[in-house]
């Protein structure tokens, strides 16, 4: 259980599912498919479902179509959209101040990439009090291999493996795949 007690909601995260993130990814259209069914059934249960957004200077320019979110996705206007620019969804936002409005202290995380920005999320949600639950098969990244890096789908079952076992005090991370995530609030809570 998360060490926020007065916050027994969950809310989806949707990181950097944008189309220059994402464009030549792993698994790139299954993933947005569960994305787009997670979001669905967050909407369908009541639960916050709350968009992230990133931007640089070099890539992702703000207003661009690379910056976009891909089209198969559609923010509903009262759900929060998130702009970074690090790799943790928390790092210089108002993430923080949106999810305690809302009540919520475990996270549901889908998206992009899994060895930058939901890697990072995931770390800085747990070590700021929150469950952070990936959803195993609602992330992606692109093919780094040729830098050196281990495959997408190794980089993938890589992290997928790690956090199912991840915990800290009062704290727990874990794994789920999409046809199991429920964003009802654990109880106890």
């Amino acid at each position: 259980m998360t060490t926020l007690t007065d916050r027994p909601r969950v809310a989806l995260l949707v990181i950097d599912v944008q189309n220059g993130v994402v464009a030549g990814s792993f698994r790139r259209d299954e993933v947005v498919a569960n994305i787009n069914d997670l979001v669905a059934r967050a909407r369908a249960q009541g639960a916050p479902v709350v968009w992230v957004q990133h931007s640089d200077d070099d890539e992702l320019i703000v207003e661009s179509e690379a910056w976009e979110y891909v089209p198969e996705l559609v923010r509903e206007e009262k759900e929060p959209l998130v702009h970074k620019r690090y790799g943790d969804s928390f790092e210089d936002t108002e993430l923080e101040s949106l999810l305690a409005e809302r009540g919520v202290g475990r996270l549901v995380i889908a998206g992009a990439q899994t060895d930058a920005c939901i890697r990072s999320t995931l770390h800085g949600a747990i070590t700021r009090g929150y469950d952070a639950v990936l959803v195993a098969d609602a992330h992606t990244t692109e093919d780094l291999s040729s830098y050196g890096a281990p495959t997408p789908e190794l980089v993938i079952a890589h992290t997928n493996l790690y956090w199912k076992y991840q915990t800290a005090p009062g704290r727990s991370g874990g794994t789920v795949e999409t046809a199991e995530v429920t964003f009802e609030t654990p109880a106890g809570a």
